[in-house]
C-alpha cells in the first residue's frame, strides 16, 4: 500500500504537532493554531480529492470549533467551576478531615475512593484543589510527612476519570470521534471494565504506592522562608539621611523593597525614587529577619517592630503570618503576565517569596521573581494574613492552597449540585445529548446566580479549545487522506504473527507512552481512527480498539508534565520526577495488564 503526497505530509505534520506539544517554551496554544494554519493553508495550495473525486475542503479542518465534543467540554468546563465557585464539595473535604481523626488507615482508603468517586463526574483539578489543603492540614497536624497520601490522592482522580464518558474531556473526544464513524459509545458503557481496573489500581496505591514513596518536605511546611514587616528609623548622621531613594536601593544592591515612608504619626510620603529621606523618617519594609538586619546595618538605621527595636526581649513576630500556594489556572488574570504588571503585592496584600515551576523552586532569577512572567501551572508560594488569603480564595482568580481547613461555601451550593446532576441524568438516559446538556447546565448556573458572567472566561480554557480543534484537524487529514489506513496496515504487519490480545495490548501501551510525553487529547483524537482502523483489518471489535485509546490515553500517572494535577500534587508534596516514576509506572502497568486481560474478555477475542 502506497502513500499519496497528502497523506505523507499529513502525518509529517501530526509528528511535528506531536513535538511541538513537548516544547515547554512554545505555548500549546501557540503550537495548536500553527498546526491548524498549516492545515488549511497546504490543502488550499494543494487542494485533494479522494478516488472518488470528493474533494476535502480546506474550510473543514476549522469545523472542530463547532464539533459537539468541544461544545461538551466547554459546557462541563462551566458547570464544573460552579461548583468549584459555590463550594458545593467542601462538605465531602470536611467529612474526610473528621474521618482521619478517628482511623487515618481507613481515611487513606475512603479519600482516595472518594476522590476516584467525584472525578467520574467532575473535572479531577478541583477535586484535588479541594482535597490537597486537606491533607496538607492533617499532615500538619499528625506530624506526618504529606508525600505519603497526596500522589496516590492525585492518581486515584485520574482512575475515576476514566470510568465515564464526562469523567475526562479525552473521554469526550473519543467517544465522538468513535461515533463519527458509526460506533455509538454510552456514558456508563465502559464503567465497569473501568472500575475493575480501577480498583485494583486504587488498593496499589492504598497499600504500596505510600511504602514505596520517600518523604519530602513540601514547600509550604513551617521550614519556608518567611517575610516579615517592620520600619527602619533614618537616624541623623546615618548613610541614608539625606540621600534619595534610588540611592538607599542602590546602596543595598537593589534588594531593598520599600512599600512606604512615614514622616509622621499622620504623614504618609509615597516611595519615588526622587523621594529624599531625613533623619525620622520611617521606611516601611518587608523580608526575612536576615535581610533586614542587614539594611539596618548598611543604612545605619534602626529596625523597629511593633513600635519597638527589635532585639532579643522583642523579636519580630510572624503573628497572622500564614503560608499558602496559589496555583496559576486556566481562569487566572496572571498567566503570562508578571507580579509587576498587575501590582500583586498591592492588590492583594501578599508578598511573594517563590515561584515553582514544574517542581522546582525559582528564588532568585536574572530579572527577579517580580518581572518573571508566569506560566500556565506555576505556583507562587506567598505570605499574608488569614484575611488576605481568604480574599484571595473569594475572588477566584487562582486555586489556593493552603495549610487550613478553612473552605469556603455559599447558599448556591445546592443549586450547583442538582444542575450538574441534572446534567448528567439527561445525557445518560438518552434525553438529550451530553453537548446540549452541558451548555444548559452552563447557563442554568447564570441564570441561579452560581456563577457570573466574568467567571465564564475563566472556567474556558484557550489551551484546550485549541489543542482539541487542531487535533481534530489532524484526524480528519489523516482519515481522509488514507494515512490513518496506511498506519493500521504497517502495525497489522509489524505485529504479524501475534495474538489479537497482544496487538490489542501493544496499542494501548503505545497510547499509555504517548499520554505521558504529549498531549493525552492530541493523542486520543489521533489514535481513535488509526485504531478502528486496525480493528477493521484484523476483522475484531472496533469499540474494543477504541476502549484500547480511551484507557490508554488516560494513563497519565509516570510523568508529572502528564496531567496539570500531577503538577499541582507534585509542588504541594515536594516530589521529584523520579518520585513519579517510582509509583507511577508501576500503575500504569497494572492498569494496562488489567485492560488487557478484561477488555479481551468482555469482547470475545
Amino acid at each position: 500500500m502506497s502513500l499519496e503526497p497528502h497523506a505523507i505530509w499529513a502525518l509529517f505534520l501530526t509528528v511535528a504537532a506531536l513535538v511541538l506539544f513537548t516544547r515547554e517554551r512554545i505555548p500549546l496554544e501557540t503550537s495548536s493554531l500553527v498546526v491548524l494554519v498549516l492545515l488549511a493553508l497546504s490543502f488550499t495550495i494543494y487542494p485533494y480529492e479522494n478516488a472518488a473525486g470528493v474533494a476535502l475542503k480546506p474550510i473543514n479542518f476549522f469545523a472542530g470549533f463547532a464539533h459537539e465534543a468541544l461544545i461538551a467540554v466547554c459546557g462541563l468546563m462551566i458547570a464544573g467551576y460552579g461548583i468549584v465557585r459555590t463550594g458545593a464539595l467542601d462538605p465531602v473535604g470536611r467529612g474526610l478531615a473528621k474521618l482521619w481523626s478517628i482511623s487515618p488507615a481507613l481515611s487513606v482508603l475512603i479519600t482516595l475512593l472518594v476522590s476516584a468517586l467525584l472525578s467520574a463526574f467532575v473535572n479531577n483539578t478541583p477535586i484535588v484543589v479541594l482535597l490537597l489543603p486537606i491533607m496538607m492540614s492533617v499532615a500538619l497536624r499528625t506530624k506526618t510527612a504529606p508525600s505519603g497520601i497526596l500522589m496516590p490522592m492525585g492518581l486515584a482522580t485520574l482512575l475515576g476519570g476514566m470510568t465515564t464518558t464526562i469523567g475526562t474531556s479525552t473521554n469526550l473526544l473519543v467517544v465522538s470521534v468513535a461515533a463519527e464513524n458509526g460506533f455509538h459509545i454510552g456514558m456508563f458503557d465502559f464503567f465497569v471494565p473501568a472500575a475493575l481496573a480501577g480498583s485494583i489500581g486504587i488498593l496499589y496505591l492504598w497499600l504500596i504506592a505510600p511504602r514505596i514513596l520517600p518523604e519530602r518536605t513540601p514547600a509550604m511546611s513551617d521550614n519556608g522562608p518567611r517575610i516579615f514587616t517592620a520600619h527602619l528609623h533614618i537616624a541623623a548622621d546615618s548613610y541614608a539621611d539625606g540621600k534619595t531613594l534610588t540611592q538607599v536601593i542602590k546602596k543595598t544592591e537593589g534588594m531593598i523593597q520599600i512599600a512606604g515612608i512615614r514622616r509622621t504619626e499622620t504623614t504618609f510620603t509615597a516611595p519615588l525614587p526622587d523621594a529624599k529621606l531625613r533623619a525620622g523618617d520611617r521606611l516601611l519594609v518587608r523580608d526575612t529577619p536576615a535581610q533586614l538586619k542587614d539594611y539596618e546595618r548598611i543604612l545605619g538605621a534602626t529596625l523597629y517592630s511593633k513600635g519597638l527595636e527589635v532585639s532579643e526581649d522583642n523579636p519580630l513576630s510572624e503573628e497572622d503570618q500564614h503560608l499558602a500556594e496559589l496555583v496559576i489556572d486556566r481562569g487566572s488574570p496572571m498567566v503570562h503576565r508578571t507580579l509587576n504588571e498587575m501590582h500583586f503585592s498591592d492588590v492583594y496584600q501578599l508578598v511573594t517569596l517563590a515561584i515553582h515551576r514544574k517542581g522546582k523552586m525559582l528564588e532568585n532569577m536574572p530579572q527577579g521573581i517580580a518581572k518573571t512572567p508566569l506560566r500556565l501551572g506555576d505556583v507562587l508560594l506567598v505570605q499574608g494574613s488569614n484575611d488576605s488569603i481568604e480574599e484571595v480564595k473569594r475572588r477566584g482568580h487562582f486555586l489556593v492552597l493552603d495549610a487550613t481547613t478553612e473552605l469556603p461555601s455559599t447558599k448556591h451550593a445546592p443549586r450547583a449540585i442538582f444542575i450538574m446532576a441534572m446534567i448528567i441524568a439527561l445525557a445518560a438516559f438518552g434525553i438529550v445529548p451530553i453537548a446540549v446538556s452541558a451548555v444548559a447546565g452552563a447557563l442554568a448556573m447564570v441564570l441561579t446566580n452560581c456563577l457570573k458572567w466574568e467567571d465564564i472566561q475563566r472556567a474556558l480554557s484557550t489551551q484546550v479549545i485549541l489543542i482539541v480543534v487542531a487535533s481534530l484537524g489532524l484526524g480528519m487529514a489523516l482519515t481522509d487522506t488514507g494515512a490513518t489506513t496506511y498506519v493500521a496496515h504497517q502495525f497489522v504487519a509489524v505485529t504479524y504473527g501475534m495474538s489479537d490480545r497482544v496487538i490489542f495490548s501493544a496499542l494501548m501501551l503505545l497510547m499509555a507512552i504517548l499520554t505521558n510525553v504529549v498531549s493525552n487529547n492530541a493523542a486520543a483524537v489521533i489514535g481513535t481512527p488509526i485504531a478502528i482502523s486496525i480493528a477493521q483489518e484484523l476483522g475484531l471489535p472496533p469499540e474494543a480498539f477504541v476502549l484500547a485509546v480511551l484507557f490508554g490515553a488516560n494513563m497519565s500517572y509516570a510523568t508529572p508534565m502528564a496531567y496539570q494535577t500531577n503538577l499541582l500534587v507534585m509542588n504541594a508534596g515536594g516530589y521529584t520526577f523520579m518520585d513519579f516514576v517510582r509509583a507511577g509506572v508501576p500503575l500504569t502497568i497494572i492498569i494496562w495488564l488489567s485492560f488487557s486481560i478484561i477488555i479481551p474478555m468482555m469482547y470475545n477475542f
